[in-house]
């Protein structure tokens, strides 16, 4: 009778302390990585007429607040005055979390390639590199558990080194990324 009354005790104190364990939060997830694909629309500052393309970014954060992205924008597709821009960027971005959505600040530096396409055939096409920066932001929705939908990402961008005034484009990209 002693040992079931023992026993009864040392179980209802256990107990007690496995069901504290389980109302206590379990740990969160700090990092934070997608990769992800867009369409693109660039206004280039050097014709009028928009230019068309897509882009391919990762986003790595390391805390809820704080990450990097780097991203590829190929603005390379559809050129009506037969000019492309691409950019190659890598920067911090910091990420405010409002439910499913995830606006977000970004600040970035790369490599800026402007193709300028021949209008005759007998032509070469030429193109030039330069030292980019970039600022810009957008909204990340959580569509499903590994689905992020890129809603807008927008940049505005610096080439300081194009001819005599730089150029610089402002660059709007649209789409899905996988969470890992």
């Amino acid at each position: 009778m002693l040992r079931q009354f023992l026993a009864s005790l040392l179980f209802a104190s256990f107990a007690g302390t496995a069901l504290h364990a389980q109302a206590t939060a379990t740990a969160e997830r700090t990092a934070r990585i997608q990769v992800g694909a867009g369409v693109t629309m660039a206004l280039p500052d050097y014709e009028p007429k928009s230019i068309f393309g897509y882009s391919i970014y990762g986003d790595f954060d390391f805390t809820r607040h704080i990450g990097i992205e780097g991203n590829i924008h190929m603005a390379t597709v559809i050129t009506p005055t037969d000019i492309g821009e691409s950019s190659y960027l890598l920067g911090p971005r910091y990420v405010f979390t409002k439910g499913k959505f995830r606006p977000y600040a970004k600040a970035l530096l790369g490599i800026g390639v402007f193709t300028f396409q021949p209008v005759y055939v007998t032509s070469k096409s030429s193109s030039s590199s330069h030292k980019i920066y970039a600022f810009g932001g957008g909204v990340d929705y959580t569509a499903k558990h590994h689905l992020n939908v890129r809603v807008i990402d927008m940049e505005y961008q610096g080439w300081p080194s194009f001819g005599s005034n730089g150029l610089t484009p402002f660059v709007i990209t649209a789409g899905a990324a996988y969470n890992f």
